[in-house]
């Protein structure tokens, strides 16, 4: 029943913008490859250029955006980081209509969303910490977790059946309004926020833009569990356009069936995300976070196995729902522990950091991988990585440390800003 409890009517209009987002997302899965592929006949090369570059490039303008965020009032970001969005997105059905897309229009593209994204997720932690408290804060990552999952299973599949019927741009739509509607229900939320943590803030130095990264570095637990996060989330993604490119070439599978081993796991989403808070409950949320966080990198090496037909789409189901599981139990412990162990001044700063470490991980783990497979083959790339993967649980913390002020080497690069 803790899990049901109401959070209050802000805490309401924030995740409705959320749940909108992410099904706005799950509608556009994959829309800018697919694009490129359709509409401007890209070859591998280029669709793994824009999935990489965009990861990379966006990573590096979002720096200077943690520093920026932490000292200003976070919902006018958030609503601001929505509306670029939206104007990212609609610039494609625009320039489709007046026959004027290009290449370079789509990666600038996902350059902007991938900044706008790391900016907004920093913003939104931060604003989520003040706005829940800290006895809350697992229930309302909880759900936040189990909307991005529904999205995920229900998504792609409707967005898929929509650009058959209405065209290539019709997702990109989707899910620039869904950017448009979270803006007005983050508007919606309404009442106050408390101050920024610096008002009429000189100027940013070079410095500063390290400071997210000295906190967490600094940090006994913090450290370890982004280095686990980093690798464990890189080397799942290096291996998802590999697999795709085994399944839909040498497997023979149909897209039909490469959508549906991969929607259908994610109802162990919703299972995983609903046990989070019981579970901690019960065996506290420390020993289930480094449990979910080792059990999760057990499943990845099963897919080098697959094979074609009706056996390999069973497997990869099984595969894929424990690992979802698992992550769907992992997410919102790991996110609700960063969240109780950075201070309210530094949350913007610490979460953009994190933000920005693992999408240039993710970038630099799929260029890798991409030329493993091109050397020896896809099969043997992915097994590499679910090899690799069972060494991760190493990285993970083996002991907690209690919330509380932060480390002295963070706290005193914080004291310079």
């Amino acid at each position: 029943m803790a899990g049901r409890r109401k959070l209050g009517r802000r805490f309401g209009w924030l995740w409705a913008a959320y749940a909108v987002s992410s099904y706005g997302t799950g509608l556009g899965f994959g829309a800018l490859p697919l694009i490129a592929v359709l509409v401007l006949h890209s070859g591998p090369t280029q669709v793994a250029a824009l999935a990489a570059a965009g990861r990379a490039v966006g990573a590096l303008v979002a720096v200077p955006l943690g520093p920026w965020v932490e000292f200003r009032h976070k919902r006018p970001v958030m609503i601001a980081m929505d509306l670029i969005r939206f104007a990212a997105l609609m610039s494609i059905p625009a320039a489709f209509a007046l026959g004027l897309l290009g290449f370079v229009q789509l990666l600038l593209v996902s350059v902007v969303v991938a900044a706008a994204d790391i900016a907004f997720k920093a913003a939104s932690g931060a604003y989520l910490k003040a706005l829940v408290p800290s006895k809350d804060l697992l229930v309302a990552n909880g759900r936040f977790e189990s909307t991005t999952w529904t999205s995920t299973m229900i998504g792609p599949p409707l967005g898929g059946a929509a650009i058959g019927l209405f065209g290539p741009v019709t997702t990109v739509v989707a899910d620039a309004v869904s950017y448009l509607l979270s803006a007005l229900g983050i508007r919606a939320i309404g009442g106050t926020e408390p101050g920024p943590a610096r008002t009429a803030a000189p100027r940013l130095r070079a410095g500063d833009l390290l400071d997210g990264w000295r906190y967490l570095l600094a940090h006994p637990t913090l450290r370890p569990l982004l280095l686990n996060s980093i690798v464990v989330n890189g080397l799942i993604m290096a291996s998802a356009p590999i697999l795709a490119v085994l399944l839909l070439g040498p497997l023979g599978f149909a897209p039909w069936q490469y959508g549906l081993v991969f929607a259908a796991p994610c109802v162990g989403g919703l299972v995983g995300s609903r046990l989070a808070h019981p579970l901690a409950a019960r065996f506290g949320r420390h020993r289930m976070m480094t449990a979910s966080g080792a059990l999760r990198a057990c499943w990845p090496v099963g897919l080098a196995f697959v094979g074609p037909g009706v056996p390999g789409m069973t497997l990869i189901i099984l595969v894929q729902l424990g690992l979802v599981t698992c992550c769907a139990l992992f997410n919102p412990l790991l996110a609700t522990y960063r969240l109780d162990h950075t201070e309210p001044d530094r949350v913007a700063r610490t979460l953009s950091a994190w933000s920005i470490s693992s999408s240039a991980a993710i970038a630099a783990m799929t260029a890798l991988w991409g030329v493993l497979a091109a050397v020896t083959s896809p099969r043997t790339a992915i097994a590499a990585a679910g090899v690799v993967l069972l060494a991760t649980p190493l990285l993970l913390p083996r002991r907690e440390s209690a919330p509380g002020p932060a480390p002295a080497d963070a706290g005193e690069a914080v004291d310079r800003v």
